[in-house]
């Protein structure tokens, strides 16, 4: 038994689809490894950050440096409020979303290799 497509029903070419179908394919790949990346190299800047705040504080409590942590709270605050954020987050959208293809298969893709790193 054989599946028959009516007369009216007409596939379109492979020629057409051809170019949508690779920026599809490079779209998700590219975008599970820009997501696999970025989850390996947050672990590597957590794990510098975390060890360089505990030479910090070693320093600090042998009398070597005297680290002035309101200062760095009023410069860092700012990067932290909700609207600084959310204009990150919709410039890196923007970018990432510039081509619909591409775009349509890198998020996931992306969302995949953060989940897989």
């Amino acid at each position: 038994m054989s599946l028959r497509l009516p007369d009216t029903v007409q596939l379109p070419r492979v020629e057409i689809l051809a170019p949508v179908l690779g920026q599809l394919t490079f779209g998700a790949l590219a975008g599970f490894a820009a997501g696999y990346a970025l989850k390996k190299v947050g672990k590597l800047a957590a794990i510098a950050l975390g060890i360089f705040f505990i030479l910090l504080q070693l320093l600090a409590y042998f009398g070597f440096v005297e680290v002035n942590w309101l200062q760095i709270q009023r410069h860092v605050d700012p990067l932290l409020q909700p609207d600084a954020l959310e204009g990150l987050w919709r410039n890196l959208l923007a970018l990432l979303t510039l081509n619909l293809p591409f775009a349509a298969a890198f998020v996931p893709g992306f969302v995949v290799g953060l989940q897989r790193g």
